[in-house]
């Protein structure tokens, strides 16, 4: 062995998961580590609640996680169950969050925020939905970790306090409005106006799959102030606005759906809505390079829900496998069982890396999309199975509500879809990686 003295890593077991100590390494030390490690057989990674023992993460990283689990565990199954059964927004989950201060992580602190990156918040979305809060749980904060980005870069200072203040303290909540049910995800093809009117805009059109609408007070919308035949490019003329969601001008119509029930998901309706110009962030004209700054975190984040739900089914299905005795022996130990539940982990840590890689990359200002993108599509393609496999390794069980894991695949769906398709990525990924000719 080297004179040097080395570390070696005791990975502590604790609910929430622990800091990692290091002791001073010698042979005998390490002697003593293999005896110690054998004697208490620590639990598998994989079915540890909330294991915080990932070795790529940095201290902050291992505190956002610790801090997030702790905040989750008070909000257990049968608490999402009931929203889940109820359609009940999450509120109280919600305040908890606001009042431990983490509704802010990647906002400046001037404002209330933590002046975290999204490597960070990513740690933080990822938690929340791996606790077995799923979709439900991440979607009733999401917006607050990346929806206000295009405020916080391109706003007036009057605006920050206005706008990001009231946010981060929890006392109002946001959606986010682009989809329109006739251009889809032909963004620049949207057809919402709005028009000057005096000292405000007239906004006039709808909005599809608009999430939290039914609670929000507030709404970042993108509507079209240059007609389209009158721009050189498509991508000019769009306008961004945030502004108060008055459901005396805006009619919020609820999409009964599949999953996520917790956390609504609507249609918007307006004709003549009246904004003031204060509410315009940037110029006008340019909303749609604004929307756009925030994109690749918002598809980081996504996969991070993602990934938390495929970890959450993972540990469910594992643990099952070996309590539930079928013809004498635990089913897990049957390779047609156990060997998928392996292949769901692997799937889900190659996700994981890559995840916080496009995470690291964001906050050192790499501006293509490329990781971030498949970031989204290695995250939801590896839960989706996961959850797959968990109801199918339940069996009838699996079927039931009281196991949980019928909604877990559920939501899955959600990352699979939005906010961006899996063709879409493969369209990135083709032209922008491999230089192949635009397919559409």
């Amino acid at each position: 062995m080297s004179s040097r003295r080395a570390v070696t890593t005791f990975i502590c077991s604790a609910p929430w998961g622990v800091r990692l100590k290091s002791l001073p390494s010698s042979r005998h030390h390490l002697r003593s580590a293999r005896a110690f490690s054998t004697a208490l057989r620590y639990q598998s990674r994989g079915t540890e609640y909330l294991q915080n023992h990932d070795p790529d993460f940095t201290g902050t990283q291992h505190t956002v996680r610790e801090s997030i689990a702790k905040i989750c565990a008070k909000f257990g199954d049968d608490y999402w169950l009931r929203a889940d059964s109820e359609h009940r927004f999450p509120v109280e989950f919600h305040q908890a969050i606001a009042q431990a201060g983490w509704l802010g992580i990647c906002m400046p602190s001037e404002y209330g925020g933590s002046d975290l990156g999204i490597s960070e918040a990513t740690v933080m979305m990822q938690t929340i939905s791996e606790s077995g809060a799923g979709l439900a749980g991440a979607s009733a904060v999401h917006m607050n970790i990346f929806g206000l980005e295009p405020v916080r870069k391109f706003g007036t200072e009057e605006q920050k306090q206005r706008m990001l203040v009231p946010l981060i303290a929890g006392k109002d909540r946001a959606c986010f409005g682009v989809t329109e049910p006739n251009s889809g995800l032909d963004t620049l093809r949207l057809q919402s106006r709005a028009v000057r009117d005096g000292d405000g805009y007239r906004l006039s059109g709808q909005k599809i799959w608009i999430s939290t609408a039914q609670v929000a007070e507030k709404i970042l919308i993108l509507v079209r102030t240059t007609p389209l035949e009158e721009v050189t490019k498509p991508s000019q003329g769009l306008s961004l606005f945030y502004t108060h969601l008055d459901r005396e001008q805006v009619e919020v119509k609820e999409i009964p759906k599949m999953g996520r029930a917790a956390v609504d998901s609507n249609t918007l309706f307006f004709d003549g809505w009246k904004v003031p110009k204060e509410d315009l962030i940037g110029e006008e004209g340019k909303g749609f390079k604004m929307i756009m700054h925030g994109m690749n975190a918002e598809r980081i984040l996504i996969a991070a829900e993602a990934l938390g739900l495929g970890f959450a089914a993972l540990r469910r299905a594992a643990l099952y496998a070996g309590e539930r005795k079928v013809f004498g022996r635990p089913i897990g130990q049957n390779q047609a069982i156990q060997h998928p539940l392996a292949e769901s982990w692997m799937e889900l840590e190659a996700a994981r890396l890559v995840i916080y890689q496009a995470a690291r990359m964001y906050d050192a200002g790499h501006e293509t999309g490329e990781y971030a993108n498949a970031a989204k599509y290695l995250a939801a393609e590896a839960a989706f199975r996961a959850c797959e496999r968990t109801v199918m390794t339940h069996g009838g069980m699996g079927y039931a509500k009281e196991y949980h894991v019928e909604r877990y695949l559920r939501e899955v769906m959600i990352p699979r879809i939005a906010p961006v398709s899996r063709e879409m990525i493969k369209n990135y990924i083709g032209e922008r990686v491999l230089g192949l000719p635009k397919s559409y």
